[in-house]
């Protein structure tokens, strides 16, 4: 519940509360709460409980009410009533219809990111320990050398945040800025998309995209509808059919809009994209014409016209649209390695705050030992390193640098440079179906055609034209009035039981035809003459070159062309009439007398149609094997087959029909528009209609549809599974579409069971339902996003923890919150990384929720691949940026963040014995330029070269992807190897100190160099230590970096005294050239490093780690 809600109950019905259960809306997010009080107050048992609560709350209500609002701040979304073409009469002020991605603005900009760098542990106590060299009783060393790294770390960062926000106001403005036309009494005028307002009449051209939420008034198109691409919206490629008003596509003239007094009522925006209610009002006529407005009058913002040109009035605007609602604000993304290193520096803290208060506690809190103790810790400060931002963000972009430059998958593009290292944790992909690219290509093709009998596949089909061909030869080309002749038994009026077995041909006939006849295709002509659209039928170009079909599936498409290609083609459609070609060129002509529109509930569709050359009516039907089995007659195939198909991946449609008499028909018309227009359960009663119809078909075939997977998504599914990650599907499809997908993707193996999850409405079905669902074992469960909502709404935990159980698991129906609720879910409930792999505008939220989102640049456009973290070109990429690229980011950096502290921590041991000695003096052992060269130029370039270490080889990283598992628990980088490095860095640091001061007891002067010289040979030695895959560049990085320190030793010896405590001892040249000062140097770091190597070889020998085996 919000915190509004907890605060007053008086506002939100009691979740709990059996007696609202039946009020509670379905979507239920915060907004939900936010929005719907207005609602519960309507309702009489609401206001009653509403009055009581609130007289128990406070004195007056209406006091509470008040407050309610003023903290509530969001504005309320209404209900509204909006006036053909003028937005002036609107009683409230709408929301600008513009689009903003950005996280800044001029001002927040510089605070803004200050806040994001100081958030971090890490950041701010450099920040401190900076600013606390401006005391001058703190002051240790040089304050460069404390500024100049954390200034170098903020303008990084601050140029790439700035780089960012850029291109989001630049790609804002280009959507802002595109021009539409809008009519107003004098005619049409351009207008900017971000200034169109509630009321405005806007004009679409085909192609365009629709800039606002509007209702359909008019169109173009003759039978007054269009088909819209919604791709963006809800992530479904198939296109849309939308109704336009009836009473305005009725005027003669586009200007008799505003000739018209009309209004339209809106319901307040909410998330709903598949639902709407509305009214349209025309006043000025007697009497007043009402029509009911439904979700296929809207044209929803951010949807594309795909056929004619359309006019609406718009409803809604900006924040407001459906669009938008449906989207989240993008999130600063924090990797978890940076989250984990962010712990580990609060315990060096730690670490650093005690050994402080030690230091001053062994000079016995003697004089001023509160600055004693402040000095300590700044003298320690460099258990903490800097330059471990600084590596750790040069790293980032190295790493992105990588990614961008591999050859095995190019076009990759990294948008978000800080996460990286996210690519090796993942263990959840969440991924959506719809996408051409995600998963499948959409596009479907015709495999299979079955009679009962005989089974055609896709190298069978010329049988199928040949038998087409010559049952068509057979009727004379003029249409003649009784039955023709045999060949065709379709024609003559039957019983519903046929009385001898048709020969195959017919039989092939007859399937042929249903499948032409039953759907909802239209075909589409690309107009040649100048682009005007086509006068007549008759002289429309019917070629085959020009026609494409549009439909609201792809498989309905796929039906068609294969009717087409062998034969029987679809060459004209309207509202009310079917023109089919056949073979030698005959058109054949049937009136639509009826259509029953496919549902996810029915799961089929059905049409009635009258050939015109015969006059017979004939009921054809097609629908999903579970809907039909019952209707059609007896037979001992369809089911056996239905299995066999859809163990092949196929979808599977069964197709009937069944011959119709007039007195038939007129008997089922009359009860069919009886039951249309009564007002109480209407659908029950057309239901219940349709069915009387819907007895004993006569079976023809079952078709078989492949839906096109994208190259290598098997195995790259495989690949994804060995590794441990577990892949959950959302996607906006059906059911069937979604498990068949499951099914031939291999997202579900061969041998496991799916478990489909009933449609549940209340919390005693959830109940029953996860019971049954709990005693299933290693199965992969499929669940519409309606039941999970409800599941959810009981049983959160309970579900997640099963659901984490699957090997697999299928949502489908999904809106887009319900994508990145799911997401959210996740996180919560596992701590686990997840990552979100889509490609349209419906994914964005679910890719800006989860921890990593990757967005593919479909053929859909490019929303979700700019929101993403990382876009790539093909699904099959996935393998090799998360195997490869994730797996060594990981590594490396963590490898790197660990080498940084231990840089760091041995000159802390190095200056605590150094201080323990010299009577817990609060002095620094080195002096500020040598300190800041040790971090940067003697021992950057080898530490960094760590960026190009690699465990295993990439070919090896994708055969064995078991070794990905390994990452996942993280243990790179844990406390465990944490603490080893520190007992590295103490025994090394306690060493190279007490060594140099044994060894050197008579030329104490010397104690500098000789210890800062065995130091950086330690470093150095070190690092070749931690490589595991050496490259050119690492030993060229090795040498540099000694031949720099000994080039400086020669020429800045000034550095080399002990500072305060040998007064102008400097030193000389010659001594370091001896033989006492080499043998002695090269002694010490024989000690601090010698002992490791022999640790690491024997531990390679006797645990060697999981990636060495394969290596070797």
């Amino acid at each position: 519940m919000s915190p509004e809600a907890k605060q007053y109950p008086s506002l939100y019905p009691d979740e709990n509360d059996p007696s609202n259960l039946d009020e509670m809306p379905l979507m239920m997010s915060e907004e939900g709460f936010e929005n719907d009080e207005s609602d519960y107050q309507t309702l009489p048992r609401a206001r009653a409980n509403h009055r009581q609560k609130g007289l128990e709350l406070l004195p007056s209500s209406s006091c509470c009410d008040c407050l309610a609002r003023c903290c509530r701040r969001k504005k309320e979304l209404k209900a509204r009533t909006v006036w053909l073409g003028a937005p002036e009469k609107c009683e409230e002020k709408y929301p600008k219809n513009g689009i903003k991605n950005q996280k800044y603005n001029i001002i927040t900009f510089v605070p803004g990111v200050l806040y994001q760098q100081f958030k971090f542990f890490l950041n701010l106590y450099f920040l401190v320990v900076a600013c606390s060299q401006f005391v001058p009783s703190l002051k240790i060393g040089y304050l460069y050398t404390y500024w100049a790294p954390l200034a170098f770390v903020l303008a990084v960062t601050m140029v790439r945040e700035a780089v960012d926000e850029v291109r989001r106001y630049r790609r804002d403005k280009e959507m802002n800025s595109q021009l539409y036309s809008k009519l107003t009494v004098r005619g049409k005028v351009q207008v900017k998309s971000s200034d169109i307002q509630v009321g405005d009449l806007i004009i679409v051209e085909k192609n365009q995209r629709i800039p606002a939420d509007m209702i359909f008034l008019r169109t173009s198109e003759k039978n007054g509808a269009c088909f819209i691409r919604t791709d963006q919206l809800d992530g479904e490629t198939d296109w849309k059919l939308k109704v336009a008003v009836g009473c305005t596509q009725r005027l003669p003239a586009v200007g008799d809009l505003f000739s018209i007094k009309a209004f339209v009522y809106a319901q307040k925006p909410q998330l709903d994209i598949h639902s709407f209610e509305g009214n349209f009002t025309r006043e000025d006529a007697d009497p007043q014409i009402h029509e009911s407005l439904s979700i296929e009058n809207t044209l929803w913002a951010s949807t594309v016209v795909a056929s004619g040109t359309v006019i609406g009035v718009v409803i809604y605007t900006g924040k407001e649209t459906r669009s938008v609602l449906n989207t989240s604000s993008a999130k600063n993304k924090v990797g978890l390695l940076d989250l984990e290193l962010n712990r580990l520096t609060k315990a060096l803290f730690l670490a650093q705050v005690v050994l402080s208060i030690v230091m001053v506690a062994l000079q016995g809190f003697s004089g001023p030992w509160f600055r004693n103790l402040f000095r300590f810790v700044v003298l320690f400060s460099y258990i903490i390193p800097i330059s471990l931002r600084v590596n750790l963000d040069m790293g980032k972009a190295a790493y992105g640098w990588m990614i961008t430059k591999d050859e095995n998958i190019p076009g990759t593009v990294v948008r978000t440079s800080t996460i990286p290292e996210e690519l090796g944790r993942l263990v959840y992909l969440l991924t959506d179906k719809t996408g051409i690219s995600t998963l499948t290509q959409n596009e479907m093709i015709f495999k299979r055609l079955h009679l009962g009998t005989v089974s055609y596949g896709t190298d069978t089909m010329d049988e199928i034209q040949s038998h087409i061909i010559q049952s068509y030869a057979l009727v004379p080309p003029q249409p003649s009035g009784g039955s023709t002749s045999g060949a065709t038994p379709s024609r003559k009026p039957q019983s519903s039981a046929p009385k001898v077995r048709k020969s195959v041909s017919s039989r092939i006939h007859e399937a042929v035809k249903a499948i032409a006849l039953c759907h909802n295709v239209t075909p589409v002509y690309e107009s040649h003459v100048n682009g005007e659209p086509e006068a007549t039928e008759a002289d429309q170009d019917f070629s085959d070159d020009n026609r494409t079909y549009q439909a609201s599936s792809p498989d309905e498409v796929a039906l068609v062309l294969w009717t087409e290609s062998v034969g029987l083609t679809l060459v004209n459609r309207d509202l009310g009439s079917l023109q089919l070609k056949t073979p030698s060129g005959q058109i054949l002509s049937f009136h639509i007398l009826q259509i029953f529109p496919f549902t996810s509930e029915s799961k089929r569709m059905g049409i009635i149609v009258r050939e015109e050359s015969t006059g017979d009516i004939t009921f054809y039907m097609k629908g999903a094997d579970v809907a039909m089995a019952s209707i059609v007659q007896y037979n001992d195939w369809l089911e056996e087959e239905c299995g066999n198909m859809a163990r092949e991946g196929l979808r599977t449609l069964v197709v009937a029909k069944k011959s119709l008499s007039e007195e038939q028909y007129q008997d089922f018309e009359n009860r069919y528009n009886q039951a249309k227009l009564s007002i109480h359960d209407r659908s029950l009663k057309v239901a219940a209609a349709v069915e009387s119809l819907e007895r004993e078909l006569e079976l023809l075939c079952l078709t078989g549809v492949e839906d096109q997977l994208q190259a290598d998504v098997r195995p790259t599914l495989e690949l994804l599974r060995n590794a441990g990650i577990k892949i959950w599907m959302l996607t906006g499809d059906k059911l069937e579409t979604a498990t068949c997908i499951a099914k031939s993707s291999h997202l579900v193996s061969r041998n496991q069971d799916i478990h489909v999850f009933k449609p549940v409405s209340n919390r005693g079905e959830a109940h029953l339902e996860l019971n049954a669902f709990r005693r299933k074992h290693d199965c992969a469960l499929v669940i519409s996003g309606d039941s999970l909502e409800v599941c959810l709404r009981y049983y959160e935990h309970e579900f997640v923890e099963l659901a984490c159980q699957c090997p697999a698991v299928v949502c489908c129906r999904c809106s887009p919150t319900q994508k990145a609720q799911i997401v959210k879910l996740l996180q919560q409930h596992t701590d686990n990384r997840t990552c979100a792999i889509g490609d349209g505008g419906n994914d964005v939220s679910m890719i800006q929720a989860a921890d990593c989102g990757i967005g593919i640049e479909g053929k859909e456009g490019k929303q979700a691949s700019l929101a993403a973290d990382f876009s790539i070109t093909q699904f099959k990429h996935i393998g090799r940026l998360l195997m490869v690229h994730g797996r060594n980011s990981y590594k490396r950096s963590a490898a790197l963040g660990q080498f940084v502290m231990h840089r760091g921590m041995i000159i802390s041991t190095m200056q605590a014995v150094f201080s323990s000695i010299f009577y817990f003096a609060s002095v620094p052992l080195y002096q500020g330029f040598l300190m800041v060269g040790y971090a940067t130029i003697y021992t950057m370039f080898p530490v960094f070269s760590l960026v190009l270490d690699q465990d295993v080889k990439p070919e090896m990283a994708l055969l064995y992807p078991e070794l990905y598992k390994d990452l996942t628990k993280g243990r790179s980088l844990s406390f465990k190897t944490f603490l080893i490095w520190v007992l590295i860095s103490v025994y090394q640091g306690g060493i190279l100190m007490y060594g140099g001061l044994v060894l050197f007891e008579s030329e104490f002067v010397h104690v500098v160099a000789i210890s800062f010289t065995a130091l950086i040979l330690t470093e150095l030695l070190m690092v070749a230590l931690t490589i595991r895959t050496w490259h050119w560049l690492m030993v060229l990085a090795e040498f540099f970096s000694l031949g720099i320190y000994l080039a400086s030793l020669a020429f800045l010896n000034e550095y080399f005294g002990i500072g305060r405590v040998s007064f102008g001892a400097f030193l000389d040249l010659s001594y370091i050239t001896t033989w006492p000062f080499l043998w002695k140097v090269s002694a010490i770091t024989l000690v601090s490093c010698l002992p490791l190597y022999i640790i690491k070889y024997l531990k390679r020998k006797f645990s060697p780690p999981s990636y060495s085996k394969l290596s070797s």
